[in-house]
């Protein structure tokens, strides 16, 4: 996030809660192949307002924005056009991270959804919905230099390993707490960060970096942290509280390419109200 949310943070929130990063053992049966047909009917549901397309668990659940609500309700309650959408799949866990745009109509959207698939079928669906009410949100912008970017699959000899991906996203979360963490995090350039709309490179610098804005102040707990990573993508996300159990809900999407930073996407949604801070010159 900008400099300036992190001296709201300092005044506003509880004080630090430390989180280790989990873990696990990969999930039996689970493939990339498998992931992907699901999220892909995930999508096509969402395209014609239809959960009944979808192959779910009979007691799958529905969160959107941190609340659980009934499928059909939300989101759900008419066609949903798609402009852009890319997702990530992580088979250790069996769940796919989706980053959805829809920019060109009355009410535009820039949603990161998270299922979680169980022997084919989808058990939770988890959208981060943000829109006008949120940090920095501009769908035209995010859609346009989302867009743009190239998120292939990374080959072999090249990948960073799971454990490290996540090491990454919990270090780059730990400098909103302590600031001496920024030095763990293996910066690349060029990387570009888009943030809500906010894209740190609109400018087009020949050597942007992932690390304008960053916070140089600290004691901001960034809580409850769940990793999704796709190794084979080189990416992780990690949904978090921003500010501690009553901060912000809030995804960090992290794509390394030959070991370094070259894309951090972010969106984060203010369900009490936007943080009265400065915006960001693009």
């Amino acid at each position: 996030m900008i400099r300036a949310i992190s001296v709201f943070m300092l005044l506003y929130f509880a004080m630090p809660v430390w989180a280790e990063p989990v873990l696990t053992t990969a999930v039996k049966g689970c493939t990339r192949a498998g992931l992907h047909e699901a999220t892909n009917k995930y999508l096509d549901a969402l395209k014609k307002g239809a959960p009944s397309l979808m192959p779910l668990l009979p007691q799958a659940k529905y969160i959107e924005r941190r609340k659980e609500i009934p499928l059909g309700q939300g989101l759900w309650q008419k066609p949903f056009p798609i402009d852009f959408s890319r997702s990530i799949f992580d088979v250790d866990i069996c769940e796919s991270f989706t980053e959805i745009i829809q920019a060109n109509s009355d009410h535009p959207w820039v949603i990161g959804t998270r299922l979680k698939v169980v022997d084919g079928k989808i058990a939770e669906i988890e959208s981060l919905a943000s829109d006008q009410r949120d940090w920095l949100f501009d769908a035209k912008s995010y859609l346009k230099y989302s867009s743009a970017e190239k998120w292939d699959i990374i080959p072999p000899k090249k990948r960073t390993d799971r454990k490290t991906l996540i090491k990454v996203a919990d270090d780059y979360f730990d400098i909103f707490q302590d600031y001496s963490a920024f030095n763990k995090l293996p910066w690349g350039i060029p990387c570009g960060r888009i943030e809500g709309g906010y894209y740190t490179n609109a400018d087009n610098h020949p050597n942007p970096s992932c690390t304008e804005g960053v916070p140089k102040g600290g004691g901001v707990p960034m809580t409850n942290r769940r990793y999704i990573v796709d190794v084979d993508m080189g990416t992780v996300t990690g949904q978090i509280d921003f500010g501690g159990e009553k901060g912000l809900p809030d995804a960090h999407t992290f794509r390394l390419e030959n070991g370094k930073l070259r894309f951090v996407h972010v969106i984060t949604l203010c369900p009490n109200g936007c943080p009265k801070v400065p915006q960001p010159k693009q």
